[in-house]
């Protein structure tokens, strides 16, 4: 198994083909995309990838980055990692929220989690207006990875109060799958 990993991340104006020229030089250099996480925001274009490859791949496609991102109007960087470490007495969860919209909501969440020591993993919003009324919406959708040793009811029971304080629709069940 290889193991050489290389975190990138890209972000600029968005157009058709960025995803097809950054996925051909990363296969070109014989690297494989493990992970990803792309999106428009805005008028911008975001990725995050996650590549692997031999050590000797990963140098040249760092080598390579820097023409790409000038070619494509991006502002690219890189690092290397390594393999994500999973700790076997984390349960992985899932949380959903939504309510109207307003400042503070993922800072709040993030420290009900944070003041625990739960781990947010993976984490997207969005914004919306709701049908009929136009009310401007709010939606949080994350993986959050929970201590095994926790009381589970007790947690749930200490979010749904916390949710309900700030007047936020949610949800938070094991990770299917």
């Amino acid at each position: 198994m290889q193991n050489n990993f290389l975190v990138i991340s890209a972000l600029g104006e968005d157009r058709a083909g960025i995803v097809n020229e950054l996925s051909r030089v990363i296969s070109d250099t014989g690297c494989n995309i493990e992970d990803s996480r792309m999106t428009v925001l805005g008028g911008d274009f975001a990725i995050i990838l996650l590549v692997e490859g031999r050590w000797n791949e990963l140098a040249k496609l760092e080598a390579t980055l820097p023409g790409v991102g000038r070619r494509l109007g991006l502002a690219v960087h890189a690092k290397r990692t390594t393999p994500a470490r999973r700790e076997g007495n984390l349960l992985p969860y899932t949380v959903e929220v939504v309510s109207i919209d307003h400042p503070g909501i993922v800072n709040q969440l993030a420290n009900f989690f944070s003041s625990r020591e739960i781990n947010i993993r993976d984490m997207a919003t969005t914004s919306y207006a709701a049908a009929h009324t136009g009310t401007p919406m709010f939606q949080v959708q994350m993986t959050v990875d929970v201590p095994a040793a926790m009381h589970i009811a007790r947690l749930r029971e200490d979010f749904m109060d916390f949710c309900d304080q700030l007047n936020l629709d949610a949800i938070i069940e094991p990770v299917k799958g």
